[in-house]
């Protein structure tokens, strides 16, 4: 299929930012009384919000400071302004999909200010202005709020656009908006993919190939 729109997630899928937030996370919640390992701090909580890891934290044990969420973002922030790595591929991607006309778009649970923080270095934030959504302004995923706004901004169907996430949220929003997505699962474990009917890869290569952009 050639889509009219490809619409990425942002951690992950267009720059790996987890590794850093993890151990950010884990660092935090264990100094407030949760014992967490980075990895589990993944396996729990990625591709969700950092309100929703608070919330869940709190459920499971942790005594936060009212000020959490906010001392998170600022530690997370200045980490990344030191670079994160651009996921290989992805650069290539976005240039076929300019030589094909096709648009493109972010959506991403994370707020656009951790966007312009991790993205700007390598350039992505400005291939990207004007067409990033979060879902700090939209319904963040699973629902299909955001994926539904974007293809409206974009005018395009849901049928029409590809969504690219790595994670179950990603997936469930791009099945609930009633739009093809393909799984990034860079370990090439497809086992998180499970049942939400997105088609999984390991490297953004495939995604042109199925894209027919090669």
């Amino acid at each position: 299929m050639t889509p009219k729109l490809v619409i990425f997630d942002c951690d992950g899928v267009l720059v790996d930012t987890e590794p850093t937030t993890d151990k950010i996370i884990s660092a935090s919640l264990t100094h407030f009384g949760l014992t967490i390992s980075p990895n589990d701090v993944h396996r729990l909580f990625a591709g969700g919000t950092i309100e929703g890891v608070g919330i869940e934290a709190t459920r499971r044990g942790a005594v936060l400071p009212d000020t959490w969420v906010d001392d998170i973002y600022a530690e997370v922030f200045e980490a990344l302004r030191k670079g994160v790595p651009v996921i290989q591929g992805v650069i290539d991607l976005i240039h076929a999909l300019d030589r094909a006309g096709i648009k493109r778009a972010i959506a991403s649970n994370g707020p656009i200010p951790k966007m312009e923080i991790s993205l700007t270095p390598s350039g992505l934030f400005e291939l990207f202005d004007g067409r990033i959504y979060s879902g700090h302004d939209h319904g963040p995923k699973p629902k299909p709020d955001m994926l539904l706004q974007i293809v409206k901004d974009m005018g395009v169907t849901p049928q029409d656009a590809v969504m690219i996430d790595d994670m179950p949220a990603g997936f469930l929003a791009a099945k609930a908006a009633g739009m093809p997505c393909f799984g990034y699962v860079a370990d090439g474990d497809p086992a998180r993919i499970g049942d939400t009917g997105a088609t999984p890869v390991t490297h953004m290569d495939q995604i042109q190939q199925a894209l027919g952009l090669n």
